[in-house]
């Protein structure tokens, strides 16, 4: 991006970008506003007409993170179709998607150690895609008597942790897995699933 475009606003999507391929290349706490600045094109003096410091910074690749993903989750969900179980499974294989593609969101969003309370705009988009899984999970137990459905966050919870752990471990790069992690992920899930009860046997 050229100097001629901050004058048009542009400056403090060029600090996002700058702070993305930073955290990408050192993480979320291994550079410098300085860096960031520099990458930039610009003196650190010039950020803080749009930042606070380097951790408000983070906490805007970590917003536009979560609106990404909140977007990705929606369209993996699909309102449920063709089946609430094809469309469950569809929103696991989108986090490890997501992770692969917006890497510096992810660790701006997972891995800061910045909570997504940490500013209203944050926590409601965080909430978003917290929702996202929630419904989802949701149309998964439909079919079980109320009285023996688990509760919705327990379980979206475990399978975001089930995602978090096998992107962790499996899907960055240089990583070595036994098998892809989408089936490691897809197959874990179905254990689970049906550890609850989830899964009728005509799936």
């Amino acid at each position: 991006m050229s100097k001629q475009g901050y004058h048009h606003g542009n400056l403090r999507q060029a600090l996002v970008a700058s702070a993305l391929a930073l955290i990408e290349e050192k993480g979320p706490t291994g550079f410098t506003l300085s860096e960031a600045a520099k990458r930039a094109g610009v003196t650190p003096a010039a950020v803080y007409r749009h930042f606070e410091g380097r951790e408000d910074l983070i906490v805007e690749c970590a917003r536009q993170g979560y609106l990404i993903f909140g977007d990705v989750l929606e369209n993996a969900w699909n309102d449920g179709k063709p089946t609430a179980l094809a469309a469950f499974s569809a929103t696991g294989r989108a986090y490890l998607a997501f992770a692969r593609q917006y890497p510096g969101h992810y660790m701006a969003m997972f891995e800061s150690g910045i909570s997504p309370n940490r500013s209203t705009e944050l926590s409601k988009v965080a909430e978003r895609a917290d929702r996202v899984m929630e419904r989802a999970t949701e149309a998964l137990m439909a079919h079980l008597p109320r009285d023996r459905r688990p509760p919705v966050a327990m379980v979206s919870a475990h399978i975001w942790a089930m995602s978090h752990g096998v992107v962790e471990l499996y899907a960055r790069e240089g990583n070595r897995a036994p098998y892809a992690p989408e089936d490691l992920l897809e197959s874990g899930i179905g254990v689970y699933l049906r550890g609850l009860g989830l899964i009728r046997p005509d799936y």
